[in-house]
C-alpha cells in the first residue's frame, strides 16, 4: 500500500509537459473558413486524424466555442480561438449523412461546406498528469496542451492563455508515458486485465461483406470509433448493412478512423462503396506509407486473452500503435476488447 501511494504521487508530482516529449511536431490546425476537401488534405498530408479549428478571436461560430484562446506573450493581444475539434471520422459521418448514391457530385457538394459547420467542442488545456489520466479515462481522445503558458485572466468561463504554442496530447501519448514508467508500476502492470475489470464485454461488429460508407453510417449512429470486422455467417441470413453482435465470432479484421487518414479524396469515391474487408487489404498498398511505417503487416491482428496482464496488453498496444487491443478466446473467437481509455482508466483506478 505505502508503495502504492508512493507511485502515485510521483505521478501527482508530474505534469503533462512531462509527456511532450521533444520531438512532438508542431500542431495541425485549420482555419474555420476551410471547406471539407481542404482539411482532409491538412489530415491526409501531415497524417494525422484531427486537427483543432481556429478563428479570430470573439469570432461566433454557430458549431459552438471553446475556452481556448491564444494571446500575445508581448501585447496580450488575443491572436486566435480555438472553437473545436475536427477529425476524419466527423467528415466521412458528413458525408455518410445521407447517401449518396453514386454519383459523385454529391459528394463534391458535401466537401465544399466550411468546416465550422461540422465541428464540435474541444477541451480545455490540462496540467496534471492525473488530471489528464481522469480526462481520458472518460472516453476523450485528445486534448491541446499550451507551451509556456501562463494564466492571464479567469473571469466566469472565459479562460485566456498565454502561450507562444499549443501541440496536441492524445491518450497514446499518455499510455507511451505510462509505459516508460513500468518500473515504478510493477505492481499494477502485472495484473491480469480481467482482475482489472477492464475488458468490454460488449462488442458490436461489421460483416466482411459490408460496404465502407455502411459502416461509416453503423459507427457514427452508435458513437463508435472502431468496429471489428466479423467474419459473414452462412449459417444464418444476416444485414451487412447493420452492425451485429461479434461476441464468440472469427474477427478477420478492424476497421478504425484511424485508418481513414490514410484516405485520399482521389480514391474517396472508389473506397465508399468497397467492401469493408477489402478497404482495410487495399489501404497499405494505396498509400505512400508501407505496412512496415505503421509497425504492422497489413492483416495482423492485434489481440491479447483475459489472463493476460495490462503491461503486456499496454505494450502491445503502444508498439503496435493501435489503439485497441481485441481480447479473443483459446480458438481465436472474439470475446471482448480494451481501448486505451479502458487501459488508462485501470491504471488510474488502481492508483487513487
Amino acid at each position: 500500500m505505502e508503495l502504492e501511494n508512493t507511485q502515485s504521487q510521483r505521478l501527482r508530482d508530474k505534469k503533462v509537459r512531462d509527456i511532450l516529449t521533444p520531438d512532438k511536431r508542431r500542431l495541425v490546425e485549420v482555419p474555420y473558413t476551410a471547406t471539407l476537401a481542404h482539411t482532409v488534405n491538412a489530415l491526409v498530408a501531415n497524417r494525422v486524424v484531427a486537427a483543432p479549428v481556429a478563428a479570430p478571436p470573439g469570432h461566433w461560430i454557430g458549431a459552438g466555442s471553446s475556452m481556448i484562446l491564444e494571446a500575445d506573450k508581448q501585447t496580450g493581444a488575443v491572436r486566435k480561438h480555438y472553437i473545436g475539434m475536427i477529425t476524419m471520422l466527423d467528415i466521412l459521418a458528413h458525408i455518410a449523412g445521407d447517401d449518396i448514391g453514386g454519383g459523385g457530385a454529391d459528394l463534391d457538394r458535401k466537401m465544399v461546406v466550411p468546416v465550422s459547420t461540422v465541428i464540435g467542442h474541444c477541451l480545455e488545456s490540462l496540467s496534471f498528469i492525473l488530471d489528464c489520466m481522469e480526462v481520458f479515462s472518460k472516453g476523450i481522445h485528445r486534448a491541446l496542451v499550451p507551451l509556456d503558458s501562463h494564466l492571464e485572466n479567469v473571469a466566469g468561463i472565459e479562460l485566456v492563455e498565454s502561450a507562444s504554442s499549443y501541440r496536441m496530447l492524445t491518450q497514446m501519448d499518455l499510455l507511451r508515458f505510462l509505459k516508460a514508467q513500468e518500473s515504478e508500476l510493477k505492481g499494477i502492470m502485472s495484473r491480469k486485465i480481467a482482475q482489472l475489470g477492464g475488458v468490454t464485454d460488449i462488442i458490436f461488429g461489421v460483416s466482411e461483406r459490408a460496404k465502407v460508407i455502411e459502416v461509416i453510417k453503423c459507427m457514427k449512429t452508435a458513437s463508435l470509433n472502431a468496429v471489428p470486422i466479423i467474419e459473414a455467417s452462412s449459417a444464418i441470413e444476416e444485414d451487412h448493412s447493420q452492425l451485429i453482435n461479434g461476441k464468440d465470432r472469427k474477427l478477420v479484421g478492424t476497421f478504425s478512423s484511424t485508418d481513414l487518414r490514410e484516405c485520399p479524396i482521389s480514391q474517396m469515391k472508389t473506397w465508399l462503396h468497397a467492401s469493408v474487408l477489402d478497404f482495410t487489404e487495399l489501404l497499405p498498398t494505396s498509400s505512400s506509407h508501407t505496412a512496415a511505417d505503421l509497425g504492422r503487416s497489413p492483416r495482423e491482428l492485434v489481440t491479447c486473452h483475459a489472463e493476460s496482464s495490462l503491461g503486456e496488453v499496454i505494450d502491445k498496444a503502444v508498439t503496435k500503435h493501435v489503439h485497441r487491443v481485441w481480447v479473443v478466446d483459446r480458438t481465436g473467437l472474439l470475446d471482448g476488447l480494451v481501448s486505451l481509455t479502458d487501459m488508462t482508466r485501470m491504471i488510474r483506478v488502481s492508483l487513487l
